[in-house]
């Protein structure tokens, strides 16, 4: 079984748009797709058969006051709106709808991980947790800390996904898959530093010390994963696929002409996704 895994990025993401809108023009599949933060959104337009539906979030919506704005954060307390993403804009009245037949129709398994604020922990949402206008799931999981407060779901307050498992190709294993392929969105020499500000973190996240500590670690579970992933490609058993050049775009940072040059690096990026499948 093959399994992508994209660990999301916020406004990177538009470079992993252009890879899944590559496999749609080709019609290229996967067994098992499995997304954290915006890669959970990304896969289910993808799942859904929807070409150039992930670009256009990210070049038009993006760029709305309601999408996310300093307006936003001091009226809601979170900078991103996830509920003007994944319910007003995608619901079946939307201005830009999920096709939620065809995403529930396509066999690939579908997996979206949230982290748990209370204990710190991912939790792995399925194609189970998602019903005909609700993506809670994938409201949580790119519910950034900081810039927003925690999404609940059945009561319980969720982060992004990316806190407790920014790259989780362990989990597609451990699922069966027997070759990966892990979309990043920062070049692959990339190593992330400590956070910068942890005193914003710890005064953002005071009743969260689980979900806190988690984020004080994120950068060494991702070090970590990604050189491991490296370990897998040298053994044939996966595919890191990431832009050479991220010009200079950042997780809440828009710049339309970079964002067109990182969408066109993935849709070539592509071609090799094919080529590992054809190997």
């Amino acid at each position: 079984m093959t399994g992508i895994i994209d660990v999301g990025g916020g406004m990177r993401g538009i470079y992993t748009a252009g890879v899944y809108d590559y496999l749609l023009d080709h019609n290229i599949s996967l067994d098992y797709c499995l997304g954290v933060s915006a890669g959970s959104a990304n896969l289910v337009s993808y799942l859904a058969g929807q070409r150039g539906r992930n670009r256009r979030f990210y070049t038009n919506y993006a760029n709305r006051r309601e999408y996310m704005s300093l307006h936003n954060f001091v009226t809601t307390g979170s900078y991103v709106d996830v509920d003007y993403i994944y319910s007003t804009l995608s619901d079946s009245h939307g201005e830009d709808p999920i096709d939620y037949a065809a995403f529930e129709a396509n066999p690939s398994q579908y997996v979206a991980v949230a982290t748990d604020a209370r204990t710190g922990m991912a939790r792995y949402f399925t194609r189970a947790d998602v019903h005909p206008d609700d993506f809670s799931v994938v409201k949580a999981s790119c519910c950034l800390p900081i810039a927003c407060r925690p999404y609940r779901i059945d009561g319980i307050p969720y982060f992004d996904g990316g806190v407790a498992d920014p790259v989780p190709y362990r989990k597609a294993l451990e699922d069966g898959c027997d070759k990966i392929i892990v979309l990043l969105t920062r070049p692959r020499d990339f190593r992330r530093p400590p956070l910068s500000h942890p005193h914003v973190a710890q005064l953002a996240l005071h009743t969260y010390p689980k979900a806190l500590e988690a984020l004080l670690q994120r950068h060494l579970r991702y070090n970590q994963a990604v050189e491991e992933v490296i370990e897998l490609e040298m053994q044939g058993k996966a595919l890191l696929l990431a832009p050479a050049d991220i010009d200079g775009i950042s997780t809440l940072k828009r710049n339309g002409l970079a964002m067109d040059r990182l969408y066109g690096y993935g849709y070539q990026d592509g071609a090799k996704l094919e080529a590992f499948l054809n190997h």
